[in-house]
């Protein structure tokens, strides 16, 4: 940080738990240092030093398998529905087999690992062995195999990747990986066989003896050695894949027991659906279990109404420490829990925290969790959160205090530099720290664009002090910065908060709102409806169609009352929503429109429903679903 005088931060009440919160030790991210500089910038910095932590994650596997080798590091329900168990001990001895076998394979730093598949003992036994060889891997959204009519976008990660291996969890990838995957790439499957080509079944994997060449090659793995390749969503363009050293993830993991003090008190257990083909489940999550010597369910379920109940049911036997989720997963639970008092028992049992991060949670949901708290144990839990990105493995921004509330997002994590730039009207947050990635997967030109002169990271999210008078508050999120538009007046419109606020007003009818406008005279929004919740204000039963449950007349009349309240809270063109389509097709996973962690990706879903758009202004008469608030702006006056 620079050596210019600063101004002392203390992030509200967290250093103390606040009256009415289950005790739970946090640090880390509750006070910084604010530096003015002349370029009109500002560079926060945590006042606590970041703590020595491991060259190589897998030097922790490698501790806790000597210290607590019995203990569980995962586990996962077989087909008769019990918990199958994968010790540390177990990890280590499979990781160097797998690691041996990849070497054998050709898998090199040059030609990684691809894995086509969702969570599972054996997908975390190639990601282990990978890095325990040296060679990078790539976990790969299964979505863009096996719901993909065309691959695109797995066709460009392959593309860019050149897999030295690939493995597929079964053989329903057998359709992409006849497409994609040249023949002389050898193939593992977890499970079946294809007709068009050979394969190794994982197991011969596992019997492979560790030798020479394996001891070599792990003792020259250092923390600049690529650990994996993860590859972003590609809302905005093809997915880049972003370079994650040991470094960064063993940094970020230090950074996370600063802040969440409480890992480091007790193994922590942990229940959790997220796709290691994203950084929230792949380095934050399993990287908390490993990292803490802990233990982690691989939850079955997700956060659908027909998905859920395997969460529900894996909940009541697995009470979690500390529990992260998207905030349609809390969503789900805190409804369920409204009518299942033994779930709710069961997941506040021995729980430190909750935390959120991949999307806005709304405040009635974040209230309804803290009410549920204090029937299930007495007093409430902390709700913690975050702002980070794939690129800075993942958390720059960390929040523990019990003064939380929906949209803030805190201050930085021990290590971290977070420089706030003004762009467009609004401060940018950039990052600098061992977390951050050297760059992206063969894209020299947009690794340079990525990084400003100073080295920080570019995130192109914005953010603003929750209290300008009050800077220990920290900071909330502002919006991405690319997502906000100029209507044709040229006014911006800042589309983040309005954005979370139609979610608000509109809960629990709205799952998501998608903003229009771009040089148009008005802004509009396409509502993604929750069906469920609309069936039952509709009085109907699961078997009606989508159509039908919005077209009743209750459920019409409750948009209604809701594009009237957010015109009347509009202060002028830039957040007054003229119009609301409400949407009868679901976001779709093949167009990118919905992401594997069920946040709704904006800048695809306006690509993809184009045409919509255009006739929400242009034919917007003949529009069936179309709304518009029954006040005039004279009437509201």
């Amino acid at each position: 940080m620079s050596a210019a005088p600063g101004r002392s931060l203390a992030a509200g009440d967290a250093v103390h738990v606040g009256a009415g919160f289950r005790d739970a030790r946090v640090g880390g991210c509750v006070v910084a240092t604010l530096v003015d500089r002349p370029d009109g910038s500002q560079v926060l910095s945590s006042t606590e030093p970041l703590q020595a932590y491991p060259e190589r994650l897998t030097d922790v596997l490698e501790h806790w398998a000597r210290t607590s080798p019995a203990r569980p590091l995962l586990a996962q329900r077989d087909a008769s529905g019990a918990w199958q168990h994968l010790s540390y001990a177990d990890m280590l001895a499979r990781a160097q087999a797998v690691g041996q076998a990849l070497l054998d394979a050709g898998v090199s730093a040059e030609r990684p690992l691809a894995i086509l598949a969702d969570n599972s003992l054996d997908h975390a036994t190639l990601m282990m062995g990978a890095m325990w060889a040296g060679v990078p891997y790539a976990s790969v959204s299964v979505a863009y195999a096996l719901v993909s009519s065309d691959f695109a976008r797995l066709r460009h990660i392959l593309g860019v990747l050149t897999p030295g291996m690939v493995y597929a969890a079964h053989d329903g990838f057998g359709r992409a990986i006849s497409a994609l995957v040249p023949a002389d790439v050898p193939v593992v499957l977890g499970r079946g066989e294809l007709a068009d080509r050979p394969t190794t079944p994982f197991a011969t994997l596992l019997d492979t003896p560790p030798g020479p060449a394996l001891a070599q090659a792990h003792a020259a793995v250092t923390a600049d050695t690529i650990a994996k390749i993860l590859f972003t969503s590609g809302s905005a363009s093809a997915p880049k894949g972003v370079i994650t050293t040991h470094r960064m993830l063993s940094a970020n993991q230090q950074m996370l027991r600063q802040c969440m003090a409480f890992l480091a008190d007790e193994p922590p257990v942990l229940l959790d659906w997220l796709p290691w083909s994203h950084t929230f489940g792949g380095s934050h999550n399993l990287g908390i279990a490993l990292y803490n010597g802990g233990s982690l369910y691989i939850d079955d379920g997700k956060p659908t109404p027909t998905g859920f109940a395997q969460t529900v049911r894996n909940l009541k036997d697995v009470s979690p420490t500390v529990y992260f989720n998207v905030p349609k997963g809390l969503e789900e639970l805190a409804n369920a829990m409204d009518v299942d008092a033994e779930l709710r028992d069961a997941f506040f049992r021995q729980l430190k925290a909750i935390m959120f991060a991949a999307a806005g949670l709304s405040q009635a949901v974040w209230d309804k969790l803290d009410r549920h708290a204090v029937a299930a144990c007495g007093e409430r839990v902390r709700v913690l959160t975050s702002l980070g990105m794939t690129e800075t493995a993942p958390s720059g921004l960390f929040l523990v205090g019990t003064h939380a509330r929906s949209g803030h997002v805190g201050l930085p994590c021990p290590g971290v530099e977070a420089k706030l730039v003004p762009v467009q009207g609004k401060l940018e947050v950039r990052f600098r720290g061992p977390n951050v990635m050297p760059g992206y997967w063969r894209e020299p030109a947009l690794t340079a664009k990525a990084f400003d002169a100073e080295g920080f990271y570019c995130t192109g999210d914005a953010v603003r002090f929750v209290d300008a008078e009050d800077l220990s508050l920290g900071l909330s999120f502002d919006g991405r910065i690319a997502e906000d538009f100029k209507l044709s007046t040229g006014t911006f419109v800042s589309v983040g908060p309005l954005r979370s606020r139609i979610v608000l007003e509109g809960h629990p009818y709205v799952q998501d709102a998608v903003l229009a406008g771009l040089n148009r005279d008005q802004v509009a929004a396409l509502i993604f409806p929750r069906l469920a919740d609309c069936r039952a204000l509709a009085g109907l039963g699961p078997e009606a169609a989508a159509a039908d449950v919005l077209h009743h007349p209750h459920v019409r009349e409750r948009f209604q009352q809701l594009a009237d309240r957010l015109y009347a809270q509009g202060t002028g063109s830039a957040n007054r929503v003229e119009r609301l389509h409400v949407l009868v097709e679901p976001p779709s996973v093949a167009h990118g429109e919905i992401t594997d962690k069920n946040s709704i990706n904006q800048r695809a879903v306006l690509s993809h429903r184009a045409a919509l758009v255009d006739a929400l202004y242009e034919g917007a008469d003949a529009d069936p679903w179309l709304i518009r608030p029954r006040k005039t702006s004279k009437e509201l006056t």
